[in-house]
């Protein structure tokens, strides 16, 4: 499995799609809110995608779930579980809907972790990172038991690698 995972374009259509072609051998795109464009706009085809706090449209939905490779997948944009000041509503959430992996944006900060086993990720923002000067999006895949993520800046190149072994 090998997930593109981004989040907080905010009216970016054009990074969205320079993205998306770059890493065009992915199972799957997953946008974690503020895009800031129509549901329906095309660079979002196919995409995962969820409603962030400044998306308008209402087609949006909340949270996304699906299941890739029989990993359970939970995303959501972090503003509806106050992601700003602790991702342990969050966690209480995953655990909730059996989530194998979390992906959500909100704060612009870039960063992953394993939590009982729960892989989390925000891959920061591709427009007004937090944290770092690099505007950021993340490859995840699932190998050999362990989550690993490589985090990469707007123009391609690697911020980091890390791999999360589950216990």
């Amino acid at each position: 499995m090998k997930l593109l995972v981004m989040s907080d374009t905010h009216g970016d259509a054009e990074i969205i799609k320079v993205v998306r072609a770059r890493h065009q051998d992915v199972d799957r795109v997953i946008h974690c809110g503020d895009s800031e464009l129509d549901f329906e706009h095309p660079y979002l085809d196919s995409v995962k995608r969820v409603r962030g706090n400044c998306d308008r449209d209402k087609g949006f939905p909340e949270e996304e779930f699906f299941e890739i490779e029989g990993k359970k997948i939970f995303v959501t944009h972090g503003h509806l579980f106050n992601v700003k000041s602790t991702t342990m509503n969050l966690f209480y959430r995953a655990k909730e809907v059996g989530a194998d992996a979390v992906f959500f944006g909100h704060s612009h900060v870039l960063g992953a972790e394993l939590v009982d086993n729960i892989f989390f990720l925000n891959p920061g923002s591709l427009l007004k990172p937090r944290g770092l000067d690099e505007k950021s999006y993340a490859i995840v895949e699932f190998v050999e038991g362990a989550w690993k993520v490589t985090a990469f800046s707007d123009k391609g190149e690697e911020i980091f690698q890390k791999e999360f072994p589950l216990e």
